[in-house]
């Protein structure tokens, strides 16, 4: 990162990833913040789908997390930096403006904001109590997890991504019921006949939860029904929500112009915000089509956009290339499922029950356990940041994979019930768990506390 920034663009969706492949090709050496915890995770929604179907140029479709991979990989490839953390204040009062995330303060001539949007809540009475114990904002992440499979579960939402839920829980087995506050389906066509075909699926018209209910894990939903007030009892152990979202502007407030809903307000076909140098692209200022596609298209738009501006204002610093052609893009890494051949009793990461059996009992350093499902996007941002931890601390602990659907059993007897699921095990004991993604300074420390009490 240089003294002051061309361009920084804050948020890693397509959106944030498009605007960065064409500011870096731009030679803007553009600075990419990608997000951590605030507003969701990096790589964005697309983290939480499956099948991305209607994403051109992959005909037989792609999963959510590899096309953010292969999108990441190109914007870093033409030379974007990236920061991967949250930007904690914004300040656009006065030129160049002003970013502190990751403990620094970063100045840029111009800024792109590609924040998304995060998955809205019901808000019923019992909603805290039962979060991660049976109520989720992520059927992909989750959906796996012991807990859900051959059960009754609710989908709540009448939209593509509720239809979608709907449909890849039933692949567990499990019986849905899709809750429907109106008399239609909002989403396309295809999803709808989708659901429609699908035996394992009931869909509950005019129907809204008003409460959830058990004890350690939920074991119903009380609704009621929108046209007579009739209220019920559904026994469910799942809740999904798949609601709408809103825009993550809360940073913006009160330097930026924004609709009552909160979205960023921008001329239409246009990047532009209210103030000079500072551009929108994505769900951010987007409250009709939120799509992969149309993300990227506005991210191309606004990174195009910035590098006018910034050229006319004669306020860019490009960089200079060494070869016109850079390297090939680095492929994501995946680790190998480890068998009796393979095992390392000193490795630093190493993945499946083979090894977590091995180095449970004879493990004399912290051994941190990451529990994952193959299409949960969160798990897929949380891994590289735990084996950045593992090797910061140098070899002083290890770190193994558990994939839930290949080791059912272990996640079991583990009790986890979502995904990512991080334990912290010391001496065959368990000295901390986390729920979701964390920041790398939680593991660190944690693990740092366990060396120096041994």
């Amino acid at each position: 990162m240089g003294e002051r920034e061309n361009l920084v663009i804050i948020g890693s969706g397509p959106a944030g990833y498009t605007a960065a492949i064409y500011a870096a090709r731009a030679n803007l050496s553009p600075l990419l913040i990608t997000g951590f915890q605030r507003g969701g995770i990096p790589g964005g929604q697309l983290m939480t789908t499956t099948h991305v179907e209607n994403y051109p140029g992959f005909p037989d479709g792609v999963l959510g997390p590899d096309l953010m991979d292969l999108m990441k990989a190109q914007a870093e490839r033409w030379g974007t930096q990236l920061l991967e953390a949250d930007a904690d204040v914004i300040d656009l009062a006065q030129r160049p403006f002003t970013i502190e995330a990751d403990g620094q303060t970063i100045h840029t001539q111009s800024i792109i904001i590609a924040t998304g949007a995060s998955a809205n809540r019901l808000g019923v009475p019992n909603e805290d109590r039962f979060w991660s114990n049976g109520i989720s904002a992520c059927a992909i992440c989750d959906g796996a997890t012991p807990q859900f499979r051959n059960e009754d579960l609710a989908v709540v939402g009448g939209g593509d991504s509720a239809c979608e839920e709907a449909v890849y829980l039933t692949k567990y087995g499990s019986k849905v019921h899709l809750l429907v506050r109106s008399g239609h389906l909002r989403a396309s066509a295809a999803m709808a006949d989708r659901v429609e075909a699908n035996p394992q699926i009931t869909v509950h018209w005019n129907t809204e939860v008003i409460d959830v209910q058990g004890t350690d894990w939920m074991d119903g939903l009380r609704l009621r029904q929108r046209d007579t007030g009739k209220e019920e009892l559904l026994p469910v152990r799942g809740m999904f929500y798949a609601i709408g979202h809103t825009p993550n502007t809360e940073l913006f407030k009160d330097q930026l112009d924004c609709d009552q809903s909160g979205y960023l307000i921008t001329q239409p076909g246009r990047p532009e915000t209210s103030l000079e140098g500072v551009f929108a692209a994505g769900d951010v200022a987007d409250a009709e089509w939120r799509q992969g596609i149309t993300a990227a298209g506005s991210g191309c738009q606004a990174a195009l956009a910035a590098e006018r501006w910034l050229s006319h204002h004669d306020l860019a610093t490009l960089v200079s290339r060494d070869a016109v052609e850079p390297q090939k893009a680095k492929p994501p890494e995946t680790t190998d499922v480890t068998t009796e051949g393979t095992y390392d009793s000193s490795a630093q990461w190493q993945k499946g029950s083979y090894a977590l059996r091995k180095l449970y009992h004879d493990a004399k350093k912290p051994l941190l356990v990451i529990y994952s499902s193959p299409s949960c996007g969160p798990c897929h941002v949380l891994k590289p940041q735990l084996k950045r931890v593992l090797s910061e601390l140098d070899g002083q602990a290890q770190g193994i994979e558990i994939d839930i659907e290949a080791d059912q059993e272990i996640a079991e007897q583990a009790g986890v019930n979502g995904t990512p699921t991080v334990q912290l095990f010391f001496n065959k004991s368990l000295q901390q768990q986390w729920r979701g993604v964390k920041q790398r300074s939680e593991f660190r420390g944690a693990i740092e506390a366990l060396l120096k009490e041994h």
